[in-house]
């Protein structure tokens, strides 16, 4: 499996958004960004960090650093669940897993006994070069948008 490190260039990608639009890291070269990985929408953790992120998308907009989410969900899973929270940031459908992959966050889980691959909540915090600046793995959501924000107020 691979496994971005700080100060690795972060894997390029591009994705299906919400709402019909296209996500590419590429065009948001010249601005920092967090890149976070969760499981899946409409779920209890996955929204309590979708929500926390999108309280903060304000100061994370003022520091000048944009957010994208991305999980394994449909475009269509993704429009109902950013509707349905309020969401004010891009959220992009890596169904295919190859992103999650890439960065390292398609994983062997277990749950109730039973391994399966799934998403490792992850986030990346990019510079506005694309290069790695901080990354957090198998992230606890309390107090995780918040230590984010900071991280990404001090670039």
């Amino acid at each position: 499996m691979t496994t971005i490190e700080e100060g690795a260039t972060a894997p390029d990608f591009t994705l299906p958004g919400d709402n019909g639009s296209t996500v590419a890291l590429s065009g948001y070269r010249g601005k920092p960004v967090v890149v976070y990985f969760y499981p899946k929408d409409n779920t209890s953790g996955c929204t309590k960090q979708a929500i926390a992120f999108s309280e903060l998308a304000g100061a994370f907009d003022a520091a000048g650093v944009a957010l994208v989410g991305i999980s394994p969900d449909p475009v269509s899973s993704h429009d109902t669940f950013k509707a349905r929270n309020g969401l004010g940031f891009a959220l992009a459908s890596d169904t295919s897993t190859d992103v999650a992959q890439a960065y390292g966050v398609w994983a062997e889980k277990t749950m109730y006994g039973r391994k399966y691959m799934g998403i490792e909540r992850s986030t990346f915090l990019l510079d506005k070069d694309g290069t790695v600046a901080k990354v957090w793995r198998k992230v606890k959501v309390p107090g995780h948008a918040d230590a984010v924000l900071q991280a990404a107020q001090a670039l």
